[in-house]
């Protein structure tokens, strides 16, 4: 029998890749079981990041915290696997979107739209943590948007056109996903959309670790 043994960074780097590649199912998965299970939520009335609120709210936490890490390891193993036009920045943007999802835990979304139960329905307030929220929000949102983008161009470089064109197509359309988000404020439409473009950015991370694994 022959023993085969792998240098220890490659075994790294796959465990890092396969992180990355796991990250979006299970936190899509741990967000829908809260959404249909968690009373008085609502998932076409009420983001995601509202789970972090209540009781079980630390499940959301953690689901934040556990993405934003898994990210930030599938940064890694993007940076040692991509070689080319954006090995630098792409890496370095999805490493961006894991810190969002870590700050994102540290300043939990304000209660909101009637969740969890009892608060009211017109409830708007912003409190600090809530504008520490947006602030994660926005950071990790345009890192994820951006990454997008430089793995476009990494992939037209290569050749690779589906890729190019599946990662151009989820940039451009997290972006109008979460300015439409900004904008309507919280309506039924802005929400559903966002909540697509969630589960379609998740997709892209999902692919390109697979890819470079």
């Amino acid at each position: 029998m022959t023993t085969v043994t792998l240098p220890a960074a490659r075994i790294s780097t796959r465990a890092l890749l396969t992180g990355g590649a796991v990250a979006g199912p299970l936190y899509v998965a741990t967000w829908l079981i809260q959404a249909f299970t968690r009373e008085g939520f609502d998932i076409t009335r009420h983001p995601a990041s509202l789970l972090a609120n209540g009781g079980p709210g630390w499940i959301q936490t953690a689901n934040f915290i556990v993405s934003g890490l898994l990210c930030i390891g599938a940064a890694v193993g993007l940076r040692r696997t991509t070689s080319g036009r954006g090995r630098v920045w792409g890496p370095r943007l999805v490493g961006a979107y894991g810190v969002g999802l870590l700050l994102a835990a540290a300043f939990p979304a304000d209660p909101g739209a009637g969740f969890p139960v009892g608060t009211p329905a017109d409830y708007a307030e912003i409190s600090t943590r809530g504008m520490g929220h947006f602030v994660a929000g926005t950071i990790g949102f345009s890192g994820l948007i951006a990454a997008c983008l430089v793995f476009a161009a990494h992939y037209r470089a290569l050749g690779r056109r589906t890729l190019a064109r599946f990662s151009t197509a989820t940039g451009i359309l997290f972006f109008a996903a979460f300015a439409g988000l900004n904008a309507g404020a919280g309506s039924r439409p802005t929400i559903i959309a966002f909540d697509l473009a969630v589960i379609l950015g998740w997709t892209w991370l999902t692919t390109i670790t697979l890819d470079k694994r």
